[in-house]
């Protein structure tokens, strides 16, 4: 529901860059232009021994990625086209965001994970800097203390200790490693509360770091334009 949200929201907040023009976007060092072309290139190398048919798919999929990595290789503070790397979906979700609650996010950050619409923006200005995982086990957590039976709270706690917990986990939050063995501990006997401090670390972390800079991103700014010109 929230990344159907997210697509239609962002979708409706800017327009794509023209075909050829390069986002005027400071690059950060997260991402090089050597990791881009490596990245790119491993298309090529599947192409090997394929038909033409497969060669001109692989030459799509080859520019698709350049056009996502030009995106992501943009500070997301000031890179304003999002389009590049979220599906076409139709612009519902803008018309129903009025601007005071747009506005109201920025009250507090608890507001706007309150509101589904402000996580679904979240999310993908999260997704611009790479750490999405933090809201994605931030939900995970908000969803399991609604868990009743025993048996699936215990899997339920165990895919999210493995998920994003665990060292090395496939979407590890950023989180110390006292917290970390902790949080391992309760997995001996997992309970609706075995993630609150795991959890309550990353909320503070995104409290603090991402959420000022998602305030003062281009992406808010112009939803909040964008919903302001609806109603004049």
């Amino acid at each position: 529901m929230y990344q159907e949200a997210a697509d239609s929201v962002i979708q409706g907040l800017i327009e794509p860059c023209p075909h050829g023009a390069r986002p005027s976007c400071v690059s950060p060092a997260v991402l090089t232009t050597a990791r881009q072309s490596s990245l790119t290139s491993s298309f090529s190398d599947h192409l090997v021994g394929k038909d033409p048919q497969a060669m001109r798919t692989g030459q799509r999929q080859n520019k698709g990625m350049r056009n996502r990595l030009g995106c992501l290789s943009h500070k997301s503070d000031s890179c304003s086209d999002f389009t590049a790397i979220l599906p076409d979906k139709p612009n519902r979700a803008l018309k129903r965001l009025s601007t005071e609650e747009a506005t109201r996010w920025a009250d507090s950050f608890d507001v706007l994970l309150s509101h589904k619409y402000g996580v679904a923006a979240f999310r993908a200005f999260l997704k611009t800097e790479f750490s999405e995982e933090n809201l994605e086990f931030w939900l995970a957590c908000e969803e399991f203390k609604k868990t009743r039976s025993t048996t699936k709270l215990v899997s339920k706690a165990h895919r999210i200790f493995e998920e994003f917990v665990d060292v090395q986990a496939p979407r590890e939050v950023n989180i110390d490693f006292q917290t970390r063995e902790e949080t391992r501990k309760n997995m001996q006997e997992p309970s609706l509360t075995c993630f609150d401090q795991a959890q309550g670390k990353v909320h503070s972390l995104m409290e603090k770091d991402s959420y000022p800079r998602f305030l003062r991103s281009k992406m808010y700014l112009d939803l909040l334009t964008q919903s302001q010109r609806r109603l004049s």
